[in-house]
């Protein structure tokens, strides 16, 4: 059995030494590196040759790569770095990493033209300056071959163990037995379909009903897939906190049914909850964890291979047993785990650590997106970007003189655009180009700058450098699919200021190629209807497969009633307060039990609490408040007990709206007392006039089918099993529409009420 690995993943093992080091950042874009490389080539001969595809063996080692160019008139292979800033201020690791890289090449290349010697060359190219720094060396074809043994030979004991390791977990992949007795209902037909999905190569959607089991119920199936498929990892992609939770706890699942799985697990979480030191920056100079971190590497990578479930807790005992940065540890395992639990951002943000990885090294991926329906918005934020007039205005008094005329002139470039706007909020059809040519002069002031003063790297002043480069990016990328809006602020007795936002619309074609990338993209929900709707805005190919699993749940355990008395419109909001209050209260009296009762908005939420507790003050209860924190939101949820009654008041689409469960007693009903539409603005008018002009369905993409996908997976907290019986509650009038009603489950079967109903038994 031979092992492949890529020349860069080869070297990045064998030839990183010394600190971990992020001064000489933030590196360009793959977009700029892109462009950086087109340039260099351009300014070659006519028989220069781009992205030459090479490969050589060490004994069961195959490694393989493409070198950035080969001029043949001068026999000279070349790897182009692209940089922005003083070269002067790079580290010496990242230099001898490059070497070690074209060296490699260098060696791959004489074999393969049979050659006895050849100039390597280094050429760094300035993506702001547009010049090349170029570094060249002949090397005899024999050094470099010694060069390449030793680099294989440093590697070949863990690529053996690696073999080993993988050849363990497909065979105990293929005998896995499903981790419980049997199956949810609906959980077979929905780990049949995804298993067919990744054996045929296709995407797939699936709707599948909240308490089923998806989970597991999609996991278990790609496990299963990792031999016929071969399938190097599976990524199991999250919205949220709480589904990275699910999916480590069907990982441990699994182990209790499998003790000997040799399956790693890794568990990705964001930088500044990993870091042990927020207060200090990332080089040796400032972090005791990132000085010697390459050095203490490959005993800490040692360590946390044996581990099986790398999830933060026992990944930071891992890294700080050896003295090296937990954030960094974990990414570096990313490369020698089977299953990596991560945010969406890990696999679809722009820069995304996971797909660029997959794409380097060529691993064929498998991609289950949990609680799909959130990707719409969390892809929009991604490709979205934003800058503040007011925080340029602080900037601008305390930055250091060399950044202050380049600021400057982007402020003056920024009030220029006031003067073509009449009204608060405006959207324009073109980008500011004026305004973005004076960002590129700001962002490389600021880059110099940071190179030369590397202290500065914190605070509001890298804020805004981050944040202009993204909009800088965004900007290059602007279509139909983008609006540019302005949002006017009027301050007190002074000048006006504005936040600039180029707002994507639409994700789609940033999402299918990553979805496309793996052999097969699984997304699945319990709210994924309409089809159309996804399909369109998350780019999903044309021959998606999807599902719609069948609800395990009867229509008796759920009593759904609408109570069209009521309208929650913002005009009649003061009239439904208190017919809201006596339907909750005759609902409690008639049936003590806890309940959550859903609202639009927490003004809206506070004044039905504030009469209920006036009228019903016997009636306990919680309230959720703006910007609550993790233990606070656990707080919420833990007063829901077996033996509690009371009401917890929330707002629809927020923390508890979805990602909760609270089985049994613990929920026996909801009230919503909303469509769930958003809120009527001029943003949110702007997104349906695009969404109209491209899809010719403006309200429902941006205002029903958003609003009752809300209202689904709110009323989706109450049954849990097939143990449990509820009700729900729909609160507005607009609920018996007949378009709105053919967008609730297929399974509910809902009444008209007026009058409080009994649960029977929870």
């Amino acid at each position: 059995m031979s092992y492949s690995v890529a020349v860069r993943a080869l070297c990045e093992f064998t030839a990183k030494v010394g600190d971990l080091d992020l001064r000489f950042t933030p590196s360009p874009s793959a977009q700029e590196g892109i462009v950086g490389h087109r340039t260099v080539a351009s300014r070659r001969s006519a028989h220069y040759q781009n992205e030459v595809a090479l490969e050589g063996e060490y004994q069961q080692l195959k490694v393989r790569g493409r070198a950035d160019g080969y001029d043949p008139d001068r026999n000279q292979l070349e790897e182009v770095k692209t940089y922005r800033g003083d070269l002067d201020k790079q580290p010496a690791n990242h230099r001898q990493l490059h070497w070690a890289q074209v060296k490699v090449y260098g060696w791959l290349m004489c074999q393969k033209l049979g050659l006895s010697e050849i100039v390597l060359a280094l050429v760094y190219f300035d993506i702001v300056g547009e010049h090349e720094t170029l570094l060249s060396q002949r090397f005899q074809a024999d050094d470099l071959q010694v060069f390449f043994r030793q680099q294989c030979a440093l590697f070949l004991g863990w690529a053996e163990q690696e073999m080993y390791q993988r050849e363990a977990r497909n065979a105990a992949a293929t005998a896995l037995g499903f981790p419980h007795a049997a199956f949810r209902p609906g959980q077979r037909p929905l780990a049949e379909t995804v298993y067919k999905a990744v054996s045929t190569g296709r995407c797939l959607m699936a709707q599948a009903p909240t308490g089923i089991g998806k989970t597991v119920g999609t996991i278990f199936p790609m496990l299963k897939a990792l031999a016929p498929q071969q399938l190097d990892k599976v990524f199991f992609l999250t919205a949220k906190t709480p589904g990275r939770k699910l999916a480590l706890d069907a990982a441990q699942v699994l182990y209790d049914s499998s003790p000997d799985l040799p399956l790693r697990v890794l568990e990705l979480v964001a930088r500044d909850k990993a870091c042990e030191h927020l207060d200090k920056a990332c080089h040796g100079d400032s972090c005791p964890l990132a000085k010697g971190f390459y050095d203490r590497l490959p005993a800490a990578r040692k360590a946390a291979s044996r581990v099986r479930l790398l999830d933060q807790r026992n990944l930071r005992e891992v890294a700080l047993a050896h003295g090296v940065c937990p954030y960094y540890l974990s990414q570096e395992m990313a490369r020698w785990s089977d299953v990596v639990v991560a945010d969406y951002n890990y696999y679809f943000d722009f820069g995304a650590m996971l797909f660029g990885l997959a794409q380097l090294n060529q691993w064929r991926v498998a991609v289950l997106v949990d609680e799909a329906h959130n990707l719409v918005d969390r892809g929009r934020s991604m490709y979205s970007a934003a800058l503040d007039q007011y925080t340029l205005k602080t900037l601008r008094e305390i930055a250091p003189e060399p950044l202050k005329k380049p600021l400057q002139r982007l402020n003056r470039e920024w009030n220029a655009l006031h003067k073509e706007q009449v009204a608060p909020y405006q959207a324009y059809a073109q980008k500011p180009d004026k305004l973005l040519h004076a960002l590129s002069l700001c962002t490389s002031a600021m880059g110099e700058y940071f190179n030369d003063h590397p202290e500065a790297l914190n605070g509001e002043l890298q804020a805004f450098y981050f944040e202009a480069l993204q909009f800088a990016k965004v900007a290059e990328l602007f279509n139909e699919h983008f609006i540019f809006d302005i949002s006017k602020r009027e301050h007190s007795g002074k000048r006006s200021s504005s936040n600039l936002c180029l707002r994507n619309v639409v994700p789609a074609e940033f999402i299918r190629p990553r979805l496309t990338a793996a052999r097969s993209s699984v997304l699945f929900s319990a709210t994924l209807s309409p089809r159309h709707y996804y399909a369109d805005l998350l780019g999903m190919p044309p021959d998606t497969a999807w599902v719609d699993v069948e609800s395990p749940f009867k229509a008796e355990q759920l009593q759904v009633h609408i109570v069209d008395r009521i309208s929650t419109r913002f005009v009649h909001r003061q009239a439904s307060l208190e017919p809201i209050v006596e339907l909750i209260a005759a609902q409690f009296a008639q049936q003590p039990g806890n309940y959550l009762a859903f609202f639009s908005s927490f003004d809206y939420l506070q004044q039905v609490a504030q009469l209920l507790a006036e009228r019903h003050p016997h009636i306990t209860l919680w309230q959720q408040s703006r910007g609550m924190a993790e233990a606070e939101r656990q707080g919420f949820l833990d007063q829901f007990t077996q033996h509690s009654q009371g009401i917890g008041f929330a707002v629809l689409g927020g923390a508890f709206g979805e990602g909760i469960d609270l089985p049994g007693t613990r929920l026996i009903g909801a009230f919503i007392a909303t469509l769930g539409l958003a809120q009527l603005n001029p943003v949110n008018e702007q997104l349906k006039l695009r969404m109209g002009a491209i899809f010719g369905a403006g309200y429902d993409y941006t205002y029903l089918y958003p609003g009752i996908q809300k209202v689904v997976q709110a009323a989706g907290r109450v049954i849990r099993s097939q143990q449990d019986r509820g009700v729900v509650m729909l609160i507005d009038d607009r609920f018996g529409e007949a378009r709105v009603r053919q967008l609730l489950p297929r399974w509910w079967s809902i009444t008209s009420a007026d009058t409080p109903h009994p649960v029977t038994g929870g």
